[in-house]
């Protein structure tokens, strides 16, 4: 039986606890802890660790389901979550001032990983669009 893992990352408040709650077999293991910075303004209560989360495949194999913490400052759980993970589900918030500046950060924060990307808040925000979502997405250099 394989066993593989998947990364959720992205800033503070933009999906990761109730993507692998969505998707999780078993009830998440969650670290939140109360929000006492900037984050207090967006939620009461944030990731501190990690999220962690399990989906069962029909063949036996499972997929561990990590998201990390969004603020800069736990940026150490980053690359010890990272390690032998098999991609990275990075989300953006489109409802912030620059998602593309967030996606320059994260994608340079884990560079040496694949990365799938998911927008959030696309029904509260237009903009950017669909379309310029995807042609910023596609890159991975300082050109953006």
């Amino acid at each position: 039986m394989s066993q593989y893992k998947i990364i959720f990352t992205g800033p503070v408040g933009v999906g990761k606890t109730t993507a692998i709650q969505s998707i999780s077999d078993v009830p998440p293991i969650k670290t939140d802890a109360a929000a006492g910075d900037m984050t207090k303004a967006r939620k009461s209560e944030t990731t501190v660790a990690m999220d962690y989360g399990i989906m069962h495949l029909d063949d036996g194999e499972k997929i561990h389901l990590y998201g990390t913490p969004g603020q800069e400052r736990f940026d150490f759980m980053w690359d010890i979550l990272s390690v032998g993970g098999l991609g990275l589900v990075l989300l953006l918030d489109n409802t912030c001032a620059d998602p593309f500046q967030d996606m320059k950060f994260f994608l340079d924060s884990f560079a040496d990983t694949s990365v799938a990307i998911g927008i959030t808040q696309m029904d509260l925000s237009g903009t950017p669009t669909v379309a310029e979502n995807q042609g910023n997405g596609a890159q991975r250099s300082d050109d953006f």
